[in-house]
């Protein structure tokens, strides 16, 4: 092509794409520190009326407990991803149930509830493990040697053991669970050796490949796209108003200089950056739909001395634990599938023909009866006999096909209950329950900003215009990757 054709993609792709660009960057940075933003929250009041709470969606209700205050006194607890809230058994009344927990609402992410062998109870949060104190009428925060960054995934109970399971290793303490011991799970039966395609780009992506070092790189990369983004509009939208001034008889020299500073800074900036624009661009272009899908069961090499590559074989790979009372063993859910361990300690041997489950884990998971269990995620809910080897589905009972393709499926289960009302209660992530009434209150609480960042970063936020709008984000991948090559066409010529 022409230079000036060239030119002409560079500018108008640019300009489209410069909110959307910053929008990209600001969000991605705030992605990479969540710790620092924890305890910073949004009202969901002031975001599109689809991230308002309306009949227990969004996975305000994961999952329920009850639990015996005293001999003559039963509550229900509900608890999700904004804390924990107490009712009765009819569902009549609600109370905040918070008091103790951390205020930060990505700290009130309760991934479980459980009650010990002691009676105690205990709440496990993304970042930390609280148990309630039944006098002061609060949550005590219990200390887990947790690793750098590691995040709680779920809580169990194995006889009189209580077991904190975490992305990377188990924590396990038993009477008068005052201490918490580090476990690793050995390596499965016939390990390739090999990770997930699709987490390496992400890691690649966000920098955490290379630690924090590399997160910091990422986020002057980030600075450098938004400085390109400003730098562009303002080169486009400056000779117009130097061309007013001019006509109205004042002086433009400033104005005129300050145009060759910033398009000076914009080429040099540029040139000596393209090449990592392209591969953030690039790699972030390859985490949403519709290459993602292909990259998701993929595996790769781990690149040697980097964070995947670690002696830990189940390093940010493990998701949940249930102990099967009729197969007398446990079961491991992680992102490589689902494993039999005789013991805690034995060689975890993957389970072959197991229900469908989203690349984004497990939300409910219970033995409904000897050999049935329920499992439940954004692909469906699912009632798997475990000795055939088949899964039915919960609503059509037709038998399960394997599901291949986006993260959420027709029916995206979000949570489950069967401690409330006479009929079981499944959430579906968009719409709720209309089994079980939501007080009004709980519709605007805080969305962390974390997650509204994430929102932002993937574009989910934008589908206030529609469903449709998702494809937008490959549409604008592609634009970007556009503009940042014409950049460099225009460089060259």
């Amino acid at each position: 092509m022409k230079r000036i054709t060239w030119r002409k993609h560079h500018k108008w792709f640019g300009v489209v794409m410069a909110f959307f660009m910053i929008m990209f960057c600001v969000s991605g940075v705030i992605l990479n520190h969540r710790k620092l933003v924890a305890d910073i929250g949004v009202s969901r009041k002031f975001l599109p009326d689809g991230y308002q709470f309306e009949k227990w969606n969004g996975g305000l209700l994961r999952g329920t407990l009850r639990f015996y205050v005293s001999d003559f006194r039963e509550i229900v607890l509900i608890y999700g991803n904004s804390g924990i809230w107490k009712t009765d058994t009819l569902c009549k009344s609600f109370a905040d149930f918070n008091e103790g927990l951390p205020s930060g609402p990505d700290y009130r992410n309760i991934r479980g509830c459980v009650v010990s062998s002691d009676s105690s109870l205990w709440a496990a949060g993304q970042f930390g493990l609280y148990k309630y104190n039944i006098e002061n009428k609060r949550w005590d925060e219990k200390f887990v040697p947790l690793e750098a960054d590691e995040k709680i995934s779920d809580i169990t109970i194995g006889g009189d053991t209580l077991i904190v399971v975490c992305r990377s290793h188990i924590y396990l303490s038993v009477p008068p669970y005052n201490d918490f011991s580090a476990h690793e799970i050995k390596t499965p039966l016939g390990f390739d050796g090999k990770v997930s395609l699709f987490r390496t780009i992400w890691s690649l992506h966000s920098g955490e490949i290379f630690g924090i070092t590399g997160r910091l790189i990422m986020d002057i990369v980030a600075v450098v796209l938004i400085f390109l983004s400003v730098s562009g509009v303002i080169y486009w939208l400056l000779p117009k108003y130097i061309r007013r001034i001019k006509r109205s008889g004042r002086s433009v020299s400033s104005s005129i200089k300050f145009l060759k500073f910033n398009l000076n800074w914009h080429d040099r900036i540029g040139k000596y950056t393209f090449v990592i624009l392209l591969f953030v661009v690039f790699t972030g272009w390859c985490l949403r739909p519709p290459l993602l899908i292909a990259l998701a069961s993929a595996r790769v090499s781990p690149i040697p001395y980097t964070v995947m590559d670690s002696e830990n074989v189940w390093k940010d790979k493990l998701r949940m634990l249930r102990y099967d009372l009729y197969h007398k063993d446990w079961i491991l859910s992680s992102s490589e599938g689902m494993f039999s361990m005789a013991s805690l300690n034995s060689t975890p041997i993957k389970i072959e023909n197991v229900p469908p489950v989203s690349v984004m884990g497990m939300n409910v998971w219970k033995q409904k009866s000897d050999d049935i269990w329920m499992v439940g995620s954004f692909s469906g809910m699912y009632l798997w006999n475990r000795s055939k080897g088949i899964s039915y589905d919960y609503f059509t009972h037709e038998i399960a096909k394997e599901v291949s393709g986006p993260p959420f499926g027709k029916f995206a289960v979000s949570g489950y209950s069967d401690d409330i009302t006479s009929e079981p209660v499944v959430c579906e992530y968009y719409h709720g329950t209309e089994v079980l009434s939501m007080p009004d209150s709980l519709s605007c609480l805080h969305i962390p900003l974390w997650n509204l960042a994430q929102e932002i970063h993937t574009g989910r936020i934008y589908t206030f215009f529609g469903r449709g709008t998702l494809i937008f984000i490959f549409f604008a991948g592609a634009m970007v990757l556009w503009s940042i090559i014409s950049g460099y066409a225009i460089r060259k010529k």
